[in-house]
């Protein structure tokens, strides 16, 4: 289904290349921006090859490497070869030009490199029609024999590009009125000789800090099945989770490499993403738990501050290091816009005690007990008895602040937006997780049996009020949130599979939940919509009213394993292995929300991230959830 030669994407420790199929960078803007990104950063706008003023001729592209020649006929092949070879590692591009001559007689080869920097921050590049002034910003470029510097320049402001070629270029020169750089090789080969340039990009970034090496990612257990196509797509998932993670530091200042959310967009740490990636990947990968909850323990809210929704015991949501956000711009420097990290954040630290014992626990514990305190507090469990938020658009913010934060995706069946104090119904399935998980940890790891009895009471009272007030009889269904009024948001959506997960419905409702997800207007062959189908806001191609997301069905699944639903796991866990097959075993942060009645494969979301990490470890997830392979699942599918 998709065509890997479109484009080519290299990704180390946090710095990434989104290259075309030749290797080149055009500086494109909007759903698939391509350059060298650093730190929210783009670092090269532009980079293309050509040679003797033409461009070359891809034959074939796999992996890192193009193989590219001039112009040619049948009667006249092309007169060399060369193979470029590109890699992305400890935050620098390196470029390996290998030219070889075909000719039987000498040739001459004049290559030149035209490369620039816009060192754009990302925000400016999705095509949302968002502009955000930068008075002062200054672009320079200094040129050397080795090659030459960009940089940007504003107030306290710097972040650059240094490039260099071995050999050197024989000619560096700089485009008038801009910053364009040409840097030129003139070649001369005797028949059947070859040789090499190596060029490199390496970024400078305030945020930048050195760091050891990163090591390959650790996997505990592999994931084994006899399911092959389960199998390669747990595999792929964990390649591209080792390929995601990102520099973070710990409380102590601890070097640490948890899991990014995503390219192009959001490959920096994240609270909600994060954390449910870590535990997707728990059974087989804890060394991304172990990264993600000091990481997100380092940055815990500390006081209350409007404009980034920060309060004291709050996991942030997402952590940026651009220039919009230098400047507060934006308010994603260290945002906490998220009504769910914080009760996810105590899931994560219970269920990785579990796996990996409790000395994280214990070093963690002080957290722990703010993060609570966030839940009981600020975060509304004692004066509104749920978890709540409101819009935070006011700042620049996220109007909506559970896993689906787009503008109107909490919304009534005839698509009004919810308004007010806003209580989701699986923030509250979170919650109730939390608490049940932490008063085991007060328990049986820091000796507080008195802070395990209240947090236990609270969990009860929580569960029992839930239920009175989300179910809705007449639908025999969950509503989606309940609004500022307390009354029950009515679209029918997948937030209610999340419930199964947590356990905080009783069994008979979680039973009857799980069997309406797996009927026709919510699961599309390939896996359960956002929304489901024949309600007045719901859109196939909306971001949260009718698409399909990985991670989201991962939690159905899991939930309808807890339920004891096991074909109707199986059947889900069939479609999004099927569509992973269709994806080359990488699913997409996103699809359409299209049946595969209406279409033989996945349409896809044009503005779906991939990869992405919970959809990554979306395969590892439903590999939890089924357990065993091909038969069983054949079986619940037929």
């Amino acid at each position: 289904m998709t065509d890997p030669t479109d484009r080519r994407l290299l990704v180390h420790d946090g710095t990434f290349a989104a290259l075309d199929a030749a290797g080149d960078i055009h500086g494109h803007r909007g759903t698939s921006p391509d350059g060298l990104f650093q730190h929210d950063t783009r670092h090269l706008s532009r980079w293309l090859l050509t040679a003797d003023g033409a461009p070359l001729t891809r034959l074939t592209a796999d992996g890192d490497t193009a193989v590219l020649t001039p112009p040619g006929t049948r009667d006249e092949p092309p007169r060399y070869t060369l193979w470029r070879r590109q890699e992305v590692s400890d935050g620098v591009l390196r470029e390996r030009l290998l030219v070889r001559s075909n000719s039987a007689a000498d040739i001459r080869v004049a290559l030149t490199l035209e490369a620039d920097a816009d060192f754009a921050d990302q925000f400016e590049l999705r095509g949302d029609d968002r502009h955000y002034d930068t008075p002062g910003a200054v672009h320079a470029v200094t040129c050397s024999a080795e090659g030459a510097v960009l940089t940007r320049t504003r107030d306290t402001w710097r972040v650059g590009t240094h490039i260099t070629g071995a050999p050197p270029a024989d000619t560096v020169d700089q485009a008038p009125g801009s910053t364009r750089l040409h840097l030129r090789w003139e070649l001369k080969l005797q028949p059947g000789e070859q040789t090499t340039i190596t060029l490199t990009a390496r970024p400078e970034h305030p945020a930048a800090r050195p760091l050891p090496p990163a090591g390959p990612l650790h996997v505990a257990h592999r994931p084994a099945t006899s399911w092959p196509e389960l199998e390669h797509a747990c595999r792929q998932g964990l390649a591209d989770l080792e390929s995601l993670r990102v520099p973070a530091a710990g409380a102590d200042g601890e070097a640490l490499r948890p899991p990014g959310a995503g390219i192009p967009w959001f490959l920096t740490l994240f609270g909600r993403d994060s954390l449910l990636t870590s535990l997707f990947a728990l059974p087989y990968a804890p060394e991304l738990a172990a990264a993600t909850l000091p990481a997100l323990a380092a940055v815990q809210g500390t006081a209350h501050e409007e404009t980034r929704v920060e309060q004291p015991g709050k996991i942030a949501h997402e952590i940026r290091h651009g220039e919009l956000a230098h400047f507060g711009q934006i308010p994603y420097g260290r945002y906490y816009g998220s009504v769910d990290s914080t009760p996810l954040f105590l899931v994560l630290l219970a269920a990785y005690t579990d796996v990996a014992g409790d000395a994280l626990a214990r070093a963690l514990e002080p957290h722990a007990r703010a993060a609570v305190g966030w839940l009981l507090t600020d975060g509304g469990l004692r004066d509104h008895g749920y978890l709540v938020y409101r819009s935070g658009d006011a700042h620049g913010g996220l109007v909506n602040q559970n896993w689906k934060d787009s503008a109107g995706a909490i919304c009534f069946r005839d698509g009004t937006p919810a308004t007010g104090d806003i209580a989701v119904a699986e923030a509250q399935g979170y919650a109730y997780d939390a608490l049940v998980r932490t008063a085991r940890l007060s328990r049986t790891v820091w000796d507080d049996p008195a802070f395990a009895d209240l947090l236990e009471a609270e969990a009860a009272e929580l569960r029992d009020r839930f239920t009175r007030h989300f179910w809705m009889a007449d639908e025999e269904f969950p509503a989606l949130a309940l609004d500022g009024e307390g009354r029950q948001v009515d679209a029918l959506a997948s937030d209610a599979g999340h419930l199964l997960w947590s356990g905080i419905l009783p069994p008979a409702l979680a039973a009857t939940t799980g069997r309406r997800l797996m009927r026709s207007d919510f699961f599309s062959g390939w896996g359960i919509r956002t929304l489901a189908s024949g309600q007045r806001p719901y859109h196939p191609l909306s971001y949260h009213r009718g698409s399909i997301w990985p991670h989201d069905n991962a939690i159905v699944a899991l939930g309808l394993a807890k339920a004891g639903l096991t074909a109707e796991a199986h059947t889900l866990a069939r479609g999004l292995v099927d569509a992973a097959a269709l994806h080359d075993w990488r699913l997409p942060e996103v699809m359409a929300g299209y049946g595969r009645d209406e279409h033989p494969t996945p349409v896809p979301y044009p503005h779906s991230c991939s990869p992405q990490a919970w959809a990554a470890a979306t395969p590892l997830a439903l590999l939890s959830a089924v357990g065993q392979g091909p038969t069983a699942a054949g079986e619940a599918a037929a």
